[in-house]
């Protein structure tokens, strides 16, 4: 029978529809093979030989294999969302009728992770992925010390479905002047559940699955990866630092290495097991003025686009599932996590 299960973290309830379970190759979709693009596409503002084509790069960092070559390029957004303000100072909402606006202040950014237009982050050597976190990092500290900063969100859309518009490998961050709703209901019931139990929610939940084991991805010194007990879709996948950090910045040099080779893995599985899915990750943080909390403890969300919400999801708000989160970790288990070679793009 199918079951309501409600995420802890969120309060958010979940169906799992088990009897409609399908298989992964069940999700095939049409999508443009890497193996049919070019090194390098004269048309793409972030390949090398364009860069007069975005703003001035903020961080560059080089190549350890080649001379004179960028490995990871982070730029302004040439279309952003928000745009600072000279004077920093964040207008406070005004009413216009019943409602209320206020200034689009803030930062946004994007980071391109690799010269190659035909890459991807499975693709991707350990080191060239590990220079990829530490431009997340380090944009993120630089962000956080902007006065009008309230919250940065970083996120990766890969795919049509996930809301990407250019093919060549990036993800974006943005930093806002504003804490959003939704990021305001996971602390406050975040804080909900400590004031019940004394105990952070998030940590509560990496104990139960790693003793458990039953929706364990994989594993390192660092961080556990698993497929949420409520997954909103089929293969969603959580990543959580085993110690606790409210915030992104207070993350160490080597659980940062941790991080950038379990992703890179988490998404290898994701690629060979839906054939290249289109997806979302998310790196979920408390604001930088609640870093000590301790009800609240920083992770990354992927989220697989294989499935559209319906009419029942979008007015009711409630997700259905119909990928049991145990068989999806069983799936994504016995999916090898390797670097994606070449000759697999060109299958």
């Amino acid at each position: 029978m199918s079951e309501f299960r409600q995420n802890l973290a969120t309060g958010e309830w979940i169906i799992i529809a088990a009897e409609r379970a399908r298989r992964p190759e069940s999700f095939a979709r049409v999508h443009q093979s890497l193996a049919e693009l070019p090194a390098c596409d004269p048309g793409c503002p972030f390949c090398p030989g364009k860069e007069d084509a975005t703003p001035e790069a903020i961080l560059t960092l080089p190549s350890p294999a080649k001379p004179g070559v960028w490995e990871v390029r982070v730029v302004p957004n040439k279309y952003p969302a928000l745009a600072p303000d000279d004077e920093q100072n964040v207008q406070c909402s005004i009413h216009d009728g019943p409602y209320l606006k206020r200034s689009g202040i803030g930062r946004h950014e994007v980071i391109i992770e690799s010269p190659l237009h035909n890459s991807d982050l499975p693709l991707l050597s350990k080191s060239h992925m590990e220079a990829v976190a530490l431009a997340f990092h380090q944009r993120y500290n630089a962000l956080i010390q902007i006065p009008t900063t309230e919250l940065v969100l970083l996120f990766r859309n890969h795919g049509p479905n996930a809301g990407t518009s250019i093919v060549h490998p990036h993800s974006q961050i943005i930093a806002t002047s504003m804490v959003p709703g939704r990021v305001r209901t996971k602390l406050y019931e975040g804080q909900r559940y400590f004031d019940k139990y004394h105990r952070c929610v998030y940590c509560d939940l990496l104990d139960y699955e790693v003793e458990y084991r039953q929706r364990i991805i994989m594993e390192n010194e660092h961080f556990v990866a698993f497929t949420p007990y409520a997954s909103s879709m089929p293969y969603e996948m959580l990543l959580l630092p085993r110690h606790h950090h409210p915030t992104f910045s207070s993350i160490e040099p080597d659980e940062l290495r941790d991080m950038a080779h379990l992703l890179r893995d988490l998404l290898a599985r994701l690629w060979r097991l839906l054939d290249n899915p289109d997806y979302n990750f998310v790196l979920d943080t408390a604001p930088e003025h609640m870093s000590r909390v301790p009800f609240y403890h920083w992770h990354l969300a992927i989220y697989p686009k294989i499935t559209t919400p319906a009419g029942f999801e979008i007015g009711s708000g409630i997700g259905i599932n119909v990928i049991p989160p145990e068989q999806a970790a069983v799936d994504l288990r016995n999916t090898s996590g390797a670097r994606v070679t070449q000759e697999e793009m060109r299958r």
